[in-house]
């Protein structure tokens, strides 16, 4: 069958695939579940399919751009679903990965998410960090909290996003949501002149580099509530990961102001349930304390872990802890705990 640009988004759409993986050589793939799933009703793609596949859903200048950089991201709005989409070569052809956006934002208990996170959108201001691997729902979590905002509280709510995933209906806040490319040139320039756009809600989609993490640090300082998002597994290395990306002399300040402005680390993983049909996440929740904030200042963030195991009364939970409460509900199974556990020698412990 050949390549029908509109009906593999169908595709997509019909069977709740997260992605679209569109390489030459492959039939169009769909991961389902995690599980990556070839649609071999088509042939192997051909690099002309690909590319009329791209340029169906692109303008002249996002193309001109992908054959400067040989890469670009973008999004795609069909049928009143989003897709974010990369371009990308290998071998020197073009290749697409995308992704489903949900079409509506769910709210945290259809996410089955803990109601602790609810109280993260009624923050004043502080820095609120939400982690984990890709496709592990980063980005869906984040959602479900900035809508919780922006239908409760008259505020004024800035995105800087590449792509703009999430499209906000209209509640009690004003949302200005600007894409990278689009809207601004790059992260650090949009959040150069944010604070001359009057927010009190900045959401950054991804920190990426040293400027934008050190802008995003110093807009949470001027009194704003800041929220992101990192590739990392744990409260530990996402502190580490903060602290690590600033020349050696800078990190003692570095530490002062992450230790001042840091509220909550959410890091995230989806696990497959006990029957395997569906995913359901798993958390570390972090929420700064003295403490807490006591070891980033000193650089022993090596003893976070021992604040999470000790401080549930604080709804803080260590995310070994969270799996053995999902086992407990027989919602995964102990091969899936033992897998997919950062902390293998403590799972196994909680398990005993």
């Amino acid at each position: 069958m050949i390549i029908n640009p509109e009906q593999l988004l169908d595709e997509v759409i019909k069977r709740n695939a997260s992605d679209l993986h569109l390489v030459h050589r492959y039939p169009p793939s769909l991961r389902m579940n995690k599980q990556l799933v070839q649609l071999t009703l088509y042939s192997p793609l051909s690099p002309e399919e690909i590319l009329n596949f791209f340029n169906v859903f692109t303008t002249k200048e996002q193309q001109e751009l992908f054959n400067l950089n040989k890469e670009i991201d973008f999004g795609i709005t069909y049928k009143g679903y989003r897709f974010r989409a990369n371009a990308y070569t290998e071998r020197d052809i073009i290749a697409m990965s995308l992704r489903l956006i949900p079409k509506n934002i769910f709210n945290l208990d259809e996410l089955q998410l803990p109601k602790t996170l609810g109280e993260l959108a009624y923050l004043k201001q502080g820095f609120v960090l939400v982690t984990g691997q890709t496709s592990q729902g980063k980005s869906t979590t984040l959602a479900s909290i900035i809508n919780e905002i922006n239908k409760n509280r008259p505020v004024h709510i800035i995105t800087v996003e590449d792509p703009i995933e999430f499209i906000y209906d209209q509640g009690q806040a004003i949302v200005s949501q600007r894409e990278v490319k689009k809207d601004t040139l790059s992260f650090h320039k949009a959040l150069k002149s944010v604070l001359r756009e009057d927010p009190d809600v900045i959401v950054i989609g991804e920190m990426r580099d040293y400027e934008t993490i050190s802008i995003a640090l110093t807009l949470a300082e001027t009194g704003h509530l800041v929220f992101s998002t990192l590739h990392t597994n744990s409260s530990t290395q996402t502190v580490d990961r903060i602290i690590d990306v600033f020349p050696e002399e800078q990190q003692p300040q570095v530490r002062t102001q992450l230790a001042n402005v840091l509220k909550t680390i959410v890091c995230q993983k989806l696990l497959p349930t006990t029957n395997g049909e569906s995913l359901i996440p798993a958390l570390e929740i972090l929420f700064n304390n003295s403490a807490i904030s006591s070891l980033i200042r000193e650089g022993k963030t090596f003893q976070i872990d021992n604040v999470l195991h000790t401080s549930a009364e604080e709804k803080m939970i260590i995310f070994e802890q969270y799996l053995k409460d999902l086992l407990s509900r027989g919602l995964i199974t102990k091969d899936t705990a033992l897998r997919y556990a950062i902390r293998p020698k403590l799972m196994e412990e909680l398990i005993k």
